[in-house]
């Protein structure tokens, strides 16, 4: 199965994501953030720096619940702009 290469917009949410993600985390660690989201901190470092631009809604709402974030609050921050 091939995958579909990500368009430049959905690339753009996925490092939106991971700023917004990044600056939720503030002064505490990957390791600490990635450890209570059931992750590694690999995976967070990826998803942070837009390497992993599409990861998995579980991971994202892990995130979301260690990091204090509403779901409806990162959508709206990520979502793509409607032209």
């Amino acid at each position: 199965m091939v995958r579909t290469p990500l368009t430049p917009e959905e690339r753009e949410r996925g490092e939106r994501l991971g700023r917004l993600l990044r600056e939720s985390r503030g002064d505490r660690s990957m390791a600490e953030i990635a450890a209570s989201a059931g992750i590694s901190a690999e995976t967070l470092r990826k998803i942070e720096t837009g390497r992993a631009p599409t990861p998995a809604f579980f991971t994202v709402a892990a995130l979301a619940r260690a990091l204090g974030l509403s779901m409806d609050e990162l959508a709206g921050q990520c979502a793509l702009a409607v032209a």
